[in-house]
């Protein structure tokens, strides 16, 4: 009698698999108890830098503009410049804390949508202020620029192809109530070498240089700084308005210190 209760139960179990161990799927990992995974790319933190090591890099270009000319190789020392443009939000903080004068069309700038969009419309002496107030510096003309482009010589921060929309922000016409400008850390694929965005488009960036269309036939082979005085200062980079000639990360560009406008811009620097 046992051995029939036995071959009974058998054939249960064969009949019934669903009430066996379910198996288990080693294709699957388990997490920490309350950790999820995520695909979403992490929230720009805003005022982190990128060190740019000491050594040498080609500065300028050899079929560009006649002032970018001659190329020559620069030393520069170890520095920091922000990975991002200095934003709305972050500038609003800046006017709350000091009591300066905003910059015109303040306004419509400061507004929620546009707390992670560069800031615009300031002058040069505005973004001194700004960096200094937060214990940094402009970069100088030789520092943006390797940040820029990095040591291989490369005509845009990402490569030698031309530049894209997952790129650059550049070729607009209106500036739309700030909207022509994207968000700080939106386009990946536009990262310089040293993982800095937006230097190609979305708004110039003044830096410390005063500008001299023949600079770089005199300059130093080590830490230039431009020279001590002039008439105006140059700013790097581009903007949204821009074309693709002018992304390169060899263009210089300038106009006088006090000048505003809805495509400039800025970010800073420290010395390492």
């Amino acid at each position: 009698m046992r051995w029939i209760l036995a071959l009974v139960a058998l054939l249960g179990l064969a009949a019934f698999p669903a009430m066996a161990a379910a198996p288990i799927d080693k294709g699957v990992k388990e997490l920490p108890t309350g950790h999820k995974r995520s695909q979403e790319k992490p929230e720009p933190q805003e005022g982190s830098m990128a060190m740019v090591p000491a050594g040498e890099f080609m500065m300028g270009s050899p079929t560009g503009d006649s002032d970018e000319q001659p190329a020559h190789r620069v030393y520069v020392d170890a520095f920091s410049i922000d990975k991002y443009e200095v934003t709305v939000g972050q500038y609003a903080a800046f006017l709350q804390a000091t009591g300066v004068n905003s910059p015109s069309d303040w306004q419509t700038m400061n507004q929620p949508s546009h707390q992670k969009r560069p800031v615009a419309n300031v002058d040069w002496a505005d973004a001194v202020a700004y960096c200094k107030w937060a214990g940094k510096r402009l970069p100088t003309e030789a520092e943006w620029e390797k940040a820029a482009r990095g040591t291989d010589g490369r005509l845009y921060p990402w490569g030698n192809d031309p530049p894209t929309a997952l790129r650059a922000n550049y070729g607009k016409t209106e500036w739309n109530n700030h909207e022509a400008l994207v968000p700080v850390g939106t386009l990946e694929a536009g990262k310089s070498p040293y993982g800095i965005y937006d230097t190609a488009g979305n708004v110039w960036e003044w830096v410390s240089d005063w500008y001299d269309d023949d600079y770089y036939k005199t300059s130093p082979s080590q830490n230039p700084t431009g020279p001590s005085t002039g008439e105006s200062k140059v700013l790097r980079g581009g903007s949204w308005g821009s074309d693709p000639q002018h992304l390169r990360s060899a263009l210089r560009y300038l106009h006088r210190s006090g000048h505003r406008h809805k495509d400039y811009g800025f970010r800073c620097a420290k010395t390492s």
